[in-house]
């Protein structure tokens, strides 16, 4: 359950808000101090799995071959065969649409290497390098985990924004999203929570209201 300040913080953003011609996303800011983020070592990259979801469609791309590909089909938006990865690697293009448009990659183990040497100037900058899988093994669980999953990545800026639920979710539950987010947030700081100068909740275009 979340904390009962959370909650009335997430009311406050969702009202504030105008209503828009669109899905408004609402955002977690959380602006770091104390802590030196040029130093690689002190940055936050993760992987956090949502309780109550993104609340919007998150796009999932298999790429493998045999047993994998076949499976994929059934619960992935996106399969690509070895065969079709070497299409894609040698057309910049499609592959820059290929990594706006899906969210998150999952690469057959043994094709990880191949990936990285022919994707990786595409998808390392957007953090979404593949995650590995064996060969043969049923994706479905690993996707149905990613669709309920934010990353978070500082880079080298103290302020990070990471998103957390949409305007038609309930705020209880963005709550819940917030605090897990913020609970591994802090679990990554030196410091803790003391790493923290202070977090936000916001919609994509609304004003934002202070948490802490």
């Amino acid at each position: 359950m979340a904390e009962p300040s959370t909650v009335a913080t997430v009311q406050k953003a969702l009202e504030s808000a105008k209503k828009r011609n669109f899905v408004e996303t609402v955002e977690l800011a959380i602006n770091l101090k104390d802590i030196d983020l040029t130093i690689p070592k002190n940055r936050i990259q993760d992987d956090i799995i949502l309780p109550h979801g993104r609340g919007r469609k998150v796009r999932v791309c298999v790429i493998g071959g045999g047993e994998l590909a076949h499976k994929a089909k059934e619960v992935a938006d996106v399969v690509i065969t070895p065969e079709e990865l070497q299409v894609i690697a040698d057309d910049k293009k499609q592959a820059k649409k290929l990594a706006g448009d899906v969210d998150y990659f999952i690469a057959e183990a043994p094709l990880m290497a191949v990936v990285g040497k022919r994707l990786g100037i595409v998808l390392g900058p957007r953090g979404k390098m593949p995650k590995p899988i064996a060969p043969g093994a049923d994706p479905a669980p690993m996707i149905e985990g990613l669709r309920n999953t934010v990353s978070v990545r500082t880079r080298d800026k103290k302020t990070f924004h990471v998103p957390v639920g949409t305007v038609d979710m309930e705020a209880s539950k963005i709550a819940e999203n917030v605090d897990t987010v913020l609970k591994r947030v802090e679990s990554k700081l030196e410091k803790g929570k003391m790493n923290i100068a202070s977090t936000y909740v916001k919609t994509t275009m609304g004003p934002a209201e202070r948490l802490f």
